[in-house]
């Protein structure tokens, strides 16, 4: 029996005009298609019409699918002769479990391929106007999971280490992990932000300090996704480069 290809496949941080055409084309040709929750909806209507649809989403606390069942999922109809696009918001490889599933398609001998995608670490906050690098200000910046992992993070050398910090998937741990690096010694006026939905019609940006952006973020009610960013690069968002707040409407990105 044939075996099918499987296709890891990042999506991009929200704005469906980013996915790669590589990405795109695969998933106009894929038999099946298990898509994440923050994919970029418009993505689907791209899929062939007779390509089977799995929605595999994880909202936070409430996963539809375990990722051993995903894991499974992709086997099953790979094993069944049927190319599979697994296509993740951002790219599969930053904190998209791409990996895990890249391994147990090795596995079960299941040839499979990466495609990258825009990742939303660093696309998201370039949709708020902030760049993470900026000559003179910033030249190194750190991405961090705000799912954190009890002693897996070492604050004090992150509170020394300089540049800009970015935080995927902190809003519900942000109070603590702010309180950490305050206690680290990371000056409280530290320019920062939050971005909830970035690259999206939804997009919202909430600035303020180390001291105060996690009481800035829950009086602002964000939700995720959101992303926070730590560093002096911050400020250039509002020196003019807050492009998307100078379209017409915000819809036009997406």
């Amino acid at each position: 029996m044939t075996i099918g290809r499987v296709f890891l496949v990042g999506a991009g941080p929200g704005d469906p005009d980013l996915i790669t055409r590589k990405g795109l084309r695969l998933l106009r040709s894929a038999d099946v298609v298990i898509y994440d929750r923050l994919i970029p909806r418009q993505l689907l209507d791209e899929t062939h019409p007779k390509a089977e649809l799995i929605n595999a989403g994880k909202a936070p606390s409430r996963h539809r699918l375990s990722q051993a069942a995903i894991n499974a999922l992709i086997i099953d109809r790979a094993l069944a002769g049927r190319d599979v696009l697994r296509l993740k918001g951002g790219d599969p490889f930053v904190f998209g479990r791409g990996g895990e599933e890249a391994l147990e398609c090795h596995r079960c001998g299941i040839p499979f391929e990466v495609v990258p995608g825009v990742s939303s670490a660093f696309a998201v906050p370039a949709y708020a106007g902030i760049p993470l690098t900026q000559r003179h200000i910033s030249s190194a910046f750190t991405v961090l999971s705000g799912h954190e992992i009890a002693g897996s993070v070492n604050y004090a050398a992150l509170a020394r280490l300089g540049g800009t910090i970015v935080i995927l998937m902190g809003v519900k741990q942000l109070p603590n992990i702010t309180a950490k690096l305050l206690l680290a010694g990371m000056p409280s006026d530290t320019p920062a932000a939050v971005i909830e939905w970035g690259a999206t019609a939804r997009q919202r940006t909430i600035t303020g300090r180390l001291e105060n952006i996690a009481a800035a973020a829950r009086e602002n009610a964000i939700r995720p996704p959101a992303i926070t960013v730590l560093g002096e690069v911050v400020r250039l968002r509002d020196e003019g480069i807050a492009w998307v707040d100078l379209l017409p409407q915000l819809a036009d990105i997406a």
